[in-house]
């Protein structure tokens, strides 16, 4: 301490003064006992950051094709790289039929009519607007099961696969006539 102050020597003396008599604390408590932290799941959100990366990266369709909303069809003579260009929507569309607002018999009657066009035109890639079925209720989609057995069946039909997000989705199918 300096000597330019004598008041501040005066209450240090004061406060040695006042302390003198007393002694540190002595406990036999042991020191309190932190909270462990909350186990983090990592793993859980590994696999979490893993499907969230996944589903942003994937493109739609697979997504769709992996739920099985998506419609896929090839004929053996039909080559895979086809029915992929296909699904990419690399053809260029040349008709189009919609088919909601009709019951399935009706749907049934319009698609041939449609097809027998395509046929006399000559028309190779076309679009079928079938629906998701999201105005059936409680029984699900009846076109989209129907449209898919009926192009299975035809012999004109190449090829088909649910049409990109941008031209209906899973509501929608590409068809490639031979």
């Amino acid at each position: 301490m300096s000597d330019d102050n004598p008041d501040t020597e005066d209450e240090l003396d004061l406060f040695r003064e006042a302390v003198s008599g007393a002694r540190p604390l002595i406990h036999d408590r042991v020191a309190a006992e932190r909270k462990q932290p909350a186990p983090k799941a990592r793993m859980r959100r590994r696999d979490e950051a893993a499907v969230l990366d996944e589903s942003l990266n994937a493109d739609i369709e697979t997504m769709e094709w992996r739920n099985g909303d998506g419609l896929r069809y090839r004929r053996p003579e039909v080559g895979e790289r086809v029915l992929r260009k296909l699904s990419k929507g690399q053809f260029r569309i040349e008709a189009e039929l919609d088919l909601h607002g009709y019951t399935v018999r009706e749907a049934r009657e319009v698609m041939r009519d449609f097809l027998q066009d395509c046929e006399y035109h000559h028309w190779r890639c076309v679009r079928i607007i079938h629906g998701k079925g999201l105005g059936s209720g409680h029984r699900g989609p009846q076109l989209k099961g129907n449209v898919d057995s009926w192009l299975r069946r035809d012999d004109r039909i190449a090829a088909f696969c649910s049409a990109r997000q941008v031209d209906g989705g899973s509501g929608a199918i590409y068809v490639l006539l031979r």
